[in-house]
Parts: C-alpha cells; sequence; structure tokens
C-alpha cells in the first residue's frame, strides 16, 4: 500500500487561486481561493479567504469564508469570518467565529441552491401573510390609541 504524505504550503507561499486535493493538506501560508481537501489543517499564520471544503477540517489561523466540513475543529486562535456548516463542531475557548453555524447530515454536498429556494420561498410566504391579518386587526382593535397618536403626529395633523 501507498502512504500518501500531506501536501505542506509553507508560511512564505501566496496562492491566488482555488487549491483541490483528495489527500490531507497542511496549509500555513495565505490562499485567495477555495479550498478542497480530504483532509485539511490552517496553522497558526495561515489565512484562506474563500471556500473552505473538506471531510475533515482544523482551523488554528484565519477563513474569510464558509467552512462545509464533516469535522470541523476551531482551536483558540481560531478566526472564522464566514458560516460554518458540519456534521460535527468543537469550538476551544478563545476562537473567534462570526457568521452562521448549521449542522448537516452531509454538509459536503453542495446545497447552495436548495438553501437559496427556500429563503426565496420562504419570503413571499411571510410578506403574503404578514399585510393581511396583523395590521388591520391591531389596528381595528385599537383604534382609540392611533387616534391619539395622530393628533401628536405633525404629518397627521397637516392633513
Amino acid at each position: 500500500m501507498k502512504s500518501k504524505a500531506p501536501s505542506i504550503l509553507s508560511a512564505d507561499l501566496t496562492i491566488t487561486g482555488s487549491i483541490s486535493s483528495e489527500g490531507e493538506v497542511q496549509l500555513d501560508g495565505v490562499v485567495e481561493g477555495d479550498v478542497r481537501a480530504g483532509s485539511l489543517s490552517i496553522g497558526e499564520e495561515a489565512t484562506v479567504k474563500g471556500e473552505v471544503v473538506a471531510e475533515s477540517v482544523v482551523v488554528r489561523g484565519r477563513v474569510e469564508g464558509s467552512v462545509r466540513a464533516r469535522q470541523v475543529q476551531l482551536a483558540a486562535t481560531a478566526r472564522i469570518e464566514g458560516d460554518i456548516i458540519h456534521a460535527t463542531l468543537a469550538v476551544e475557548s478563545g476562537a473567534y467565529f462570526d457568521g452562521h453555524c448549521r449542522r448537516s447530515s452531509d454538509p459536503l454536498s453542495d446545497k447552495k441552491s436548495a438553501t437559496s429556494d427556500s429563503i426565496s420561498q420562504d419570503k413571499p410566504k411571510a410578506a403574503a401573510s404578514m399585510p393581511p391579518a396583523p395590521p388591520s386587526s391591531a389596528s381595528a382593535a385599537s383604534a382609540p390609541r392611533p387616534a391619539a397618536a395622530a393628533n401628536s403626529d405633525p404629518f397627521a395633523s397637516k392633513a
């Protein structure tokens, strides 16, 4: 059996573009693009500006973009600015995370279009259900209050 060595991207390396590997990647430099790997380790001085997709991700450095992985581990030195979609998540005390976190049984499947569809479907439903019921019933039930508020309103007194 062949043992595959990890790919190491050293601290003095800056890559503009995407990286794709089926094996293990240790990133210590800067990547301006997406990173896809079987297993990914982002070092303390490393920065990724793009999406990270892997079976397993250990973040010790900085990620400016989304992270999708079955196993995500954020070390105390991690700084994530983006969403995390995971099956399992471990966060050490001191890690910085600014974004949304969502558990998924299959985080590696591309569900961006499904998420966009559900969001766009939710918005029209919410917009359609909001105007008829709450505003009309609230204003009809509390008619004296809006009249008092209308008298103190500078725009209502001009009319």
